[in-house]
């Protein structure tokens, strides 16, 4: 996946409001859009490199979007959480992600019941497979990432849709989107929300896939490479 626009670096000065960080630039401070709704626990502090998009758009009140933050062990994060859907689908449709390459024609957004689905398959006998994505982004030490990064009563709900949906007869899959390029385990975070830690559990007895993908960062660039053991 290309970013729309050319990267720019910046320094990272502080996250604040949630959605507004100022970095530093050689032009002086300059206040971006951070695209995340977690707590970005651990995913960056003062002095680190941040990538960040900037938009032509005349009516955006904040023209830079963050992108990626380095830190300083050398290891990167994608932070912008708006990405996570189309990095899986890419990676869908290319068949990367080989536990589900039965399934093709992958629509985003499809509507079940109340609820919307992040994405939906077919395969050549029609059957549908329906898949949720989350972005990781937690590591906390020997390479061990973890979701979520606060309680998550949204996700909780979408872990019950998937599980209604392989009891009634349908596949499903949860699809974790590692954005941490030192995580190498993917694991639920039990010490920060124990109900979504049982509700992954359930589902994966119900029969639900939950699978961990990998993305790795150029200048430019960020796609999904290999799969990650899953602990649970």
């Amino acid at each position: 996946m290309k970013y729309a626009s050319r990267l720019h670096t910046g320094r990272w000065i502080k996250r604040y409001k949630r959605f507004f960080l100022d970095v530093e630039t050689n032009d002086g401070v300059l206040t971006i859009h951070c695209p995340n709704t977690g707590s970005m626990k651990n995913c960056g502090s003062e002095g680190d490199t941040v990538w960040y998009s900037l938009s032509d758009n005349p009516k955006r009140k904040l023209p830079g979007t963050s992108e990626i933050v380095g830190l300083s062990d050398g290891h990167k994060i994608g932070i912008n959480t708006h990405l996570a859907n189309k990095l899986i689908k890419e990676a869908l449709e290319t068949q990367v992600v080989t536990e589900l390459a039965e399934f093709s024609d992958w629509k985003s957004e499809v509507k079940v019941g109340a609820s919307r689905i992040d994405l939906r398959g077919q395969n050549v006998n029609g059957e549908f497979c329906y898949v949720e994505v989350k972005s990781m982004t937690l590591h906390e030490r020997n390479g061990q990432g973890y979701f979520p990064d606060s309680v998550t009563e949204r996700g909780q709900k979408h872990l019950r849709e998937l599980t209604d949906l392989v009891q009634s007869g349908v596949d499903a899959a949860l699809v974790f989107c590692v954005q941490h390029t030192g995580i190498e385990r993917a694991a639920p975070a039990d010490h920060i929300d124990p109900e979504y830690g049982r509700l992954l559990r359930e589902a994966i007895n119900a029969g639900v896939k939950v699978l961990a993908y990998r993305v790795s960062f150029t200048d430019d660039s960020a796609t999904i490479t290999t799969g990650l053991p899953l602990d649970v």
